[in-house]
């Protein structure tokens, strides 16, 4: 695992290429599809980040939720301060207070 810096644009440095990839769907224990990130400018940090996350902990529990909230960084106090401007990283802070875990599957081009 990366050890992530204060700095969301050098942890983006450390993260594996996206390259192939369409977007990621994070999926409930139900097996609905709750949220997509797509591969598109703009959201292509957070696709960073959670394809990561998936690599790393194979599902968005808690301690993946910990981990990524400290890649984004500055962004994270960002979120916290303006619920709703960055909603992935809402994602990470409901999942650390409590919200159920979700797995995270990876859409490759062409699939």
């Amino acid at each position: 695992m990366i050890q992530p810096t204060a700095s969301f644009k050098e942890n983006l440095q450390l993260l594996p290429s996206i390259e192939g990839l369409d977007r990621i769907d994070l999926v409930d224990q139900a097996g609905a599809i709750v949220a997509s990130i797509e591969n598109q400018p703009g959201k292509q940090g957070s696709l960073a980040v959670y394809q990561y996350l998936q690599q790393c902990f194979g599902a968005l529990n808690a301690e993946a939720a910990t981990h990524g909230l400290d890649i984004f960084a500055e962004h994270t106090a960002d979120a916290k301060s303006r619920p709703g401007a960055h909603p992935n990283i809402d994602r990470l802070l409901e999942i650390l207070n409590g919200a159920p875990t979700l797995s995270i599957q990876l859409v490759v081009r062409g699939h």
